[in-house]
């Protein structure tokens, strides 16, 4: 075996060795020299590649994952009510009883601890924005989550989390 090609296979080895290690890494390899001076090993540059636009978007949604809670949940919500809609439309039933549970549930809340002024306001609000919501997924699980308006009001409603959530977090 000459050295040329030994020195080839021991780079290959080591190229191996680095992505075995899991680092996936472009190796650039310098032989050795010719002539009478021997160098001894061969120099092995390992140059650091850029990430993909993919990683850059995964890691920048995984860097600001909770201030975009609201709208992973809204997909989620979308494509579930989606999956829903073909492979269990009875679904609807279930949540359109769900979504009069806010209204029950801020009449229950306020015959028990009465509140006036700011806090009502925030419960009913809460509650209206709780059956909105459950109201639309029925909705979507009954037509299809893009059927005539739904696409719209799923947007409006992702909008209004999403901004409530920016606010309401920021002040924490």
């Amino acid at each position: 075996m000459s050295s040329r090609t030994r020195t080839r296979t021991r780079s290959r080895a080591r190229a191996g060795a680095l992505k075995a290690a899991g680092r996936d890494v472009p190796v650039i390899v310098l032989p050795r020299q010719r002539g009478r001076r021997r160098t001894g090993e061969p120099v092995v540059v390992v140059v650091a590649e850029p990430p993909s636009l993919t990683r850059q978007a995964v890691g920048l949604l995984w860097r600001f994952r909770r201030p975009l809670a609201p709208a992973g949940v809204a997909v989620l919500a979308l494509a579930g009510t989606g999956v829903l809609h073909v492979a269990a439309p009875w679904a609807v039933l279930p949540l359109t009883i769900a979504a009069a549970a806010p209204t029950v549930w801020l009449a229950v809340v306020q015959r028990l601890h009465p509140v006036s002024g700011r806090a009502l306001a925030l419960r009913a609000g809460r509650g209206a924005a709780v059956t909105a919501a459950l109201a639309w997924a029925a909705l979507a699980v009954g037509f299809g989550p893009l059927a005539g308006p739904l696409g719209l009001v799923w947007l409006l409603l992702l909008l209004a989390a999403q901004t409530t959530w920016l606010i309401v977090d920021r002040s924490r």
